[in-house]
């Protein structure tokens, strides 16, 4: 920790109490930010009967400190971030919200709509050139204590030095206190088996070199595991905690491709164990910034490939978020998350992804017709790019509302999906003959995702098909040439309507197995190859067929997706696939030549009729 500045600072030292003589009644005091309270002024400021400490307004930008009595009648705490304290009791309108984005309570101090009147600020002992850092919180700090007309010191010898915009002099400060109260640290969240599944579905969506924003919550103690074998990841968050410092330790954090802080992680707050505060002090991995700088949007965008991850409590079938309130919220507000998710609008390659369980803990659906009526809403439905439970991850971009819902039902909890299907009927979200298929709900194989790189280095992300692949399958076959179509459906089809695709992308999964290959960005890519086999009634073999889109063919997607079917299907108890090929078709008969296992053809009228046993033992 920081030691102590040849400069005797202790001379300089008060008591608490000759602090809080200089405070006037109907004075306004800035209190340093969760773990950067200074626990021993505000400890003697809840204590003390003094009479001139009345109708005192207190600001916190976020609101964790057990030190606060939230039943005084001596102040009202206004916060812009209630955290797990403060929460019921701005409900019950003791304490005061202040609606705002993060990035701009600068402003509102700046312009004196936010008055301050004292500062109170939690540093560390001085260096030898008689510097103090700001340690654990940055904020508005440094913009409180110009604005103030009494600024106090409270110096912490547990707290970390920091880098960044944190060295202060003490020269700066016009009374100082020393800590009697170590800094506030709170325990890590346990591993929580939902929380665990739904981070697997995040971690899918962020590849290697995104940069990444954390908050607070169980979410991101578990997202931090599944993101340990990434690469070059960048961070760029409100809040540094333990699981960005496991990331950091991992190897996963570079910060190499930001272009913000390149090579530090960037924060404006500390927030974890006492492990974190050790790990953190002089630690060069890791910037501490103002929030105008770490939560403006634009400067965030500036980061390619920014992912910006944020917990909700609910989603409606139209995208439409509903945050966490209450007791036990440590979750983004909507503040915090207009930020983020406009600087991954701005990101090149950006995404937003709020993510949940498909249930809460009494069993209640979280996806819902509507969020209508439900408080603390994100209201920016057009900016959610994806939402994502452990069943997978909608893509939201650019569907229609239609669109929208049929993939949030594809993710809501299975039992729940019959009862949305029929909302969404009644109320014409979707068409009133949509296909579901109920008791395929739990068979949808989310574990055979993949990815695979091909020739010039194109990339193809394979997966189950879905319901909501309507449209983008309906794409390809208007993409295929007369030729191709005629060679997968053996007749010269011209169109697909809805009836007829929606019945394709349907599947049964004890039946059948429906592969589709799709490229491009995560939650923008489009389908360019699909494969599937279908089971015989009778036997444990299946006909099988596959098509690409003609700009991709060449490079091995057809063999690499066939293969990719005979494992799966040698999985589930089959012993061999049948197919039938026209005669014309060269490319698709080197496929399955190329497949490892042998291949009985007969020629009939013009087509291939193909037997193919998995293990050549087998009699067809």
């Amino acid at each position: 920790m920081a030691q102590d500045s040849a400069l005797d600072w202790k001379k300089r030292v008060v008591s608490p109490a000759k602090v809080l003589e200089r405070i006037e009644p109907g004075g306004s005091i800035f209190i340093g930010t969760g773990m950067a309270e200074p626990r021993t002024l505000v400890r003697h400021l809840m204590a003390t009967e003094a009479p001139n400490l009345q109708d005192l307004e207190l600001i916190q930008l976020v609101s964790f400190g057990e030190a606060i009595s939230l039943g005084s009648t001596k102040y009202r705490l206004k916060t812009f971030f209630s955290g797990w304290v403060a929460s019921d009791a701005i409900r019950a309108g003791r304490i005061d919200l202040i609606p705002s984005r993060f990035s701009r309570i600068p402003r509102l101090i700046r312009s004196g709509r936010l008055r301050i009147d004292v500062a109170f600020i939690q540093i560390t002992p001085p260096d030898a050139a008689g510097y103090s850092s700001l340690g654990l919180a940055v904020d508005v700090a440094r913009l409180a204590m110009e604005r103030a007309t009494l600024k106090v010191g409270e110096i912490n010898r547990q707290v970390p030095m920091t880098y960044g915009d944190t060295l202060i002099p003490l020269s700066e400060f016009d009374l100082l206190v020393e800590a009697e109260d170590p800094p506030f640290s709170f325990n890590r969240w346990p591993m929580d088996p939902a929380f665990e599944r739904v981070a697997v579905q995040v971690a899918s969506v962020i590849e290697n070199g995104a940069c990444i924003g954390f908050s607070l919550g169980p979410l991101y103690e578990a997202l931090s595991r599944h993101l340990v074998n990434k690469r070059d990841l960048g961070v760029h968050s409100p809040f540094f905690t333990d699981p960005l410092m496991d990331l950091v330790k991992s190897g996963a954090v570079t910060n190499r491709r930001k272009r913000i802080t390149k090579g530090r992680s960037l924060a404006s707050y500390a927030f974890g164990s006492t492990d974190l505060l050790k790990w953190l002090d002089k630690n060069p991995r890791v910037e501490f910034q103002d929030i105008e700088s770490v939560c403006n949007p634009v400067r965030i965008g500036q980061n390619p490939g920014f992912v910006a991850v944020l917990p909700a409590r609910k989603v409606d079938l139209s995208g439409r978020i509903a945050l966490h309130i209450g007791k036990g919220n440590v979750a983004a507000g909507p503040g915090e998350a207009a930020d983020f998710v406009n600087g991954a609008e701005m990101s090149r390659g950006g995404l937003s992804v709020f993510a949940l369980p498909s249930r809460n803990r009494k069993g209640e659906g979280n996806i819902r017709l509507s969020v209508e009526e439900l408080p603390n809403q994100f209201s920016l439905r057009e900016s959610v790019d994806m939402v994502a439970t452990e069943y997978g991850v909608a893509a939201l971009g650019g569907r229609t509302v239609r669109e929208r819902a049929q993939a949030l039902i594809e993710i809501a909890h299975p039992d729940d999906r019959p009862q949305l299907v029929q909302q969404a009927k009644d109320t014409h979200m979707i068409y009133p003959d949509q296909i579901f298929l109920a008791e395929s709900a739990h068979l949808y194989p989310q574990e055979i995702a993949t990815a695979h790189h091909f020739k010039d280095g194109q990339r193809v992300r394979f997966r189950a098909i879905r319901p909501s692949d309507e449209e983008e399958m309906r794409r390809l076959f208007y993409r295929f040439s007369d030729k191709a179509v005629y060679y997968r459906y053996f007749t010269p089809i011209k169109a697909m309507p809805h009836a007829r695709m929606q019945s394709y992308v349907n599947v049964d999964y004890r039946q059948s197995m429906s592969l589709v290959g799709v490229v491009g960005e995560v939650g923008q890519g489009r389908i360019i190859a699909e494969a599937r086999y279908v089971r015989h009634q009778d036997r444990p073999w299946a006909d099988v067929a596959f098509v690409v889109d003609g700009e991709y063919e060449g490079r091995g997607i057809a063999t690499w997706m066939y293969a990719m079917l005979v494992r799966l299907a040698r999985e589930r108890g089959l012993q061999g696939f049948t197919a039938d090929v026209l005669a014309s078709n060269m490319g698709m008969m080197k496929v399955f030549e190329k497949g490892g296992s042998p291949v009985r053809a007969r020629l009939s009228d013009g087509a291939y009729e193909l037997s193919i046993p998995f293990d050549p033992q087998t009699d067809t």
